[in-house]
Formats: structure tokens, sequence, C-alpha cells
């Protein structure tokens, strides 16, 4: 936009300048977001949530006045039932408070750090300000400069998509880059897509999967921001151009652009979601809304595409075909298929993820004794003094092998927090665990924060030194 101003393209030139605002305050959010990090460090125990009598669901909308003050003014909390009178602060009232009760009902969490954290949302952010997002503290909406856009609480699936986002933040802290920073935001849009369905009592099959219809005005050519069911068609504008999003892995857009295309290639997992609740049917956020949260839930900061595929499939249980099968559509290799389509990624790594650099190699024989057909996993770590180390014997002909991998991290994660709890009263949080795997004397490690997608490549690697 602000490109197609300086041409002449755009009658009002001054959008141009609207838009280069826009992007320099988010240039600098995104700069102090990545400082921060994209999740809460080990050292930092979240809160333990009350009884169940005493959850409840909290939010506070603010007005920052059209300043850049954040978060502004206290407007509307949840105590306050009556609107407000101002169509922005109870659109963002309303689609937050819509956001937390999906989150309680559906996916049986308490806020979005699931301890019960009050939402800040702030509207009528900076001077037509034509973006929203999540500060890693609070939710900001910009008004628009209504000529392209409309104020940014219009689609409750912004808002969902926003908070969608904190959520992300505090379970698998995807990267905000590549693979894992699409997925990142596709995360976002199964939650507003989720949501808008919910809200207007539709199921899966009756959905338009738009996100962000109503954001454009009239005069741009186009009905959403995005279509999860058809990436890439949401748009076709003179100004804007054509909606770029791919839909298929074979044109993952390589680019240094948009933290390495993460708005354009999150239409490859968007798609793959879409065409699982389609096949699974019913609501979406109860039938493939579920599975990838809980997926989400084993996920780690670099998962790419093919981990985060493995892990829908080893929560899928009863849809495991249908959820095997929208991966597949996509392109995304999932269990015996990872192994096929390694070879022709256009953006596979040189050197896959979890081997040695320096030696070129996934690590020495070690003496182990495995059996020639049987892959051995463990995890262990320790929590103040106490330990945790659970053990997987994996067929390395079932293809469902591989799918079993996230149940390791489970068994542990809850044995700790039970030893917690039991030693002091407290639930506890793992850190520094550590992945083993060994095949037929030979044997490598991964720490767990490169666990969810290297793993995977972990056990290809040592197959392929025992083949050898």
């Amino acid at each position: 936009m602000a490109e197609a101003a300086s041409s002449g393209l755009l009658a009002d030139a001054d959008v141009g300048d609207t838009c280069r605002r826009t992007l320099d305050l988010d240039a600098g959010f995104r700069e102090g977001r990545s400082a921060r990090g994209t999740r809460p460090q080990a050292a930092e125990p979240e809160p333990a949530p009350g009884p169940p009598e005493e959850a409840r669901l909290t939010w506070t909308v603010h007005s920052a006045a059209n300043t850049r003050t954040l978060p502004g003014t206290p407007v509307r909390d949840e105590d306050d039932a009556a609107p407000s009178g101002d169509i922005t602060v109870d659109e963002a009232w309303e689609g937050v408070r819509a956001t937390l009760v999906m989150l309680s009902e559906v996916f049986g969490r308490t806020s979005y750090d699931d301890a019960g954290a009050r939402v800040s949302a702030t509207v009528h952010f900076g001077q037509d300000y034509q973006n929203a997002f999540w500060d890693g503290t609070q939710l900001v909406f910009g008004d628009g400069d209504g000529r392209i856009f409309n104020r940014f609480t219009i689609a409750v699936d912004i808002l969902a998509h926003e908070l969608g986002h904190a959520v992300t933040e505090r379970t698998a802290g995807l990267v905000y880059q590549g693979q894992s920073g699409a997925l990142n935001e596709s995360m976002s849009d199964v939650f507003g897509s989720c949501l808008k369905q919910r809200v207007l009592g539709q199921d899966a099959m009756e959905a338009d999967w738009l996100i962000g219809e109503g954001l454009f005005t009239d005069a741009v050519r186009g009905a959403a921001l995005r279509s999860m069911s058809q990436p890439g068609t949401a748009y076709d504008d003179p100004v804007l151009g054509r909606d770029p999003q791919p839909a298929h892995l074979d044109d993952y857009i390589d680019t240094t652009d948009d933290n390495g295309g993460v708005h354009l290639n999150s239409g490859i997992p968007n798609r793959a979601f879409y065409l699982a609740a389609t096949g699974i049917g019913g609501s979406s956020a109860e039938g493939a809304g579920r599975i990838w949260y809980e997926a989400l839930l084993t996920a780690g900061p670099a998962t790419d595409f093919a981990g985060f595929a493995a892990a829908t499939l080893a929560v899928a249980g009863a849809h495991a075909e249908v959820v095997r099968g929208a991966w597949r559509s996509v392109g995304v290799p999932v269990g015996e298929d990872a192994g096929r389509r390694e070879d022709t990624r256009r953006d596979r790594p040189s050197t896959g993820p979890g081997t040695d650099q320096e030696s070129g190699g996934p690590g020495e024989p070690s003496g182990t004794g495995q059996p020639a057909g049987v892959v051995r996993v463990r995890r262990s770590g320790g929590l103040a003094g106490m330990t945790a180390t659970s053990s997987l014997d994996l067929d390395r002909d079932d293809p469902r092998a591989r799918e079993a991998l996230a149940l390791v991290r489970r068994v542990d994660i809850a044995l700790l927090a039970r030893q917690a709890d039991a030693g002091t009263g407290q639930p506890g949080r793992p850190d520094a665990f550590t992945y083993q795997v060994a095949c037929g004397g030979h044997e490598a490690t991964v720490p767990e924060d490169r666990a969810t997608p290297d793993l995977v490549r972990l056990v290809e690697l040592v197959l392929a030194v025992r083949d050898r």
C-alpha cells in the first residue's frame, strides 16, 4: 500500500504516510517481542490456578484515545454487563469474553496462561493505526484508516487470533520465523475461525473459513484477509495485489520478508486444518480444534510443519486417518511419508536438525546392544533434586512408531508434577530434559527445546547410520 501510494496508484497519497507509520511501529513491537523471547523462562514458575469454584474469567478493555500510550484508560471490564456505547470498546469486550469462554469450555484452559490471568485489551491505539497485535502482555487494536481498513475489532476472529498468540506463547512458544512462525500464525487463525463459527452457531461444513471478513472497506476488492479453505483467494485488488498465500508445500515461499513468510506460508497448515475439520465434521472447535490444541501442548519452539503434523496425528485418536489425509493433501509428510518427502523438500536444511555438525554425524557407536529392529527413546531430566525418566521401544517397521514419541513427554511431565506436589505441596514444572535415541549400537542426544521437530529427524538419522 505504501509503495502504491508512492507510485501514484492510490488517489490519496497520504495513505502512504499512514502505512509507513504502521510499519515503523510494528517493527519496533516485533523487536521488543523478540528480545523478550516467545516463551516464559523455565525459572519463572507460573502461579497455580485456584480450585474450580474460584476460577474466574477476567478482562479489561482500555482506550488509548488515539495515542500510543498503553494500556490507556480502563473503560469496561468483566463486571460491566451493559454496553459502553463505544462500538469498538464493546466489540473488543464481547470478543475477548467469547474467546475466554471458548478456551475454558472447549479446551479446558483458564485464560491464555491457564492460570486465570486477566486479559488486558486496548482499543483506539494510535492515529489511523492499521493493525492489531499481542505484545507479550496485552492485546492492542487500531482503528484502521477508513479507506483501506475498517476498525480491527470489527471481526471477532481477529480478536481471537490475537489472543491465540498469547496461548501459543505460553505453550509451544513457536519461534516467529519460517515454518514455526507460520505455524504460530496458523494456530491463531485456527483459534479465530473456531471462535467465529462458535459465535455464529456454525459447524465446519457451514462456515465460510474466511479470516478478517469485514476488515476491508468497500474500496477494496476482497472478501477477507485470508481464506483457510482456499488460501490465495481472499482478495484480488489493484492496490493490494492478489492474495499470495500458498496452499501446498510445493509452493512454499522462501523469503526474508515477513519474518520468513509467516503470514504467507500459514496458508499451508491453515488448509490442512480446514480439511481435517470438515473431514471430522461437527464443531470445528470440538473436533479438529481439540486435536490441534493438544498438539500445541506437545510442540516446541522450533517445530516445523512435519513435526506439528506428527504431533496432531499422535493425539488424533479415531480421527487419525482424516488428519493424516489432511496433511498429505497439502504436501506435508506424516509418519511413514516423512522419509520419502525429506529429500524433495525445498526448505530442507543441509544438515539435519539434532546432528552433531562438528563431527558430521549423529553420534558414535556406544555399545548399547539394542536389537537391530528396535529404536529405544529415553527422556530424562530433573526438578529440585527429583528425576523422571521414561523410555519407549519402537519397532522401526511400524509406521505408527514416530507418532508415539509425544507420549514420552506426557508421561514424565505428569510424574514430575505429582512428585513435586507430594514433596512441597506445590505443582512443579520440569526442566533440563534431554532425549536419547539408540538403535543397533548407535545413539545420539537432543535437548528438550529442540525435541519436537528434531526427535523424529534424529530417529531417522540413527537408523540411517545403523543401516550403513
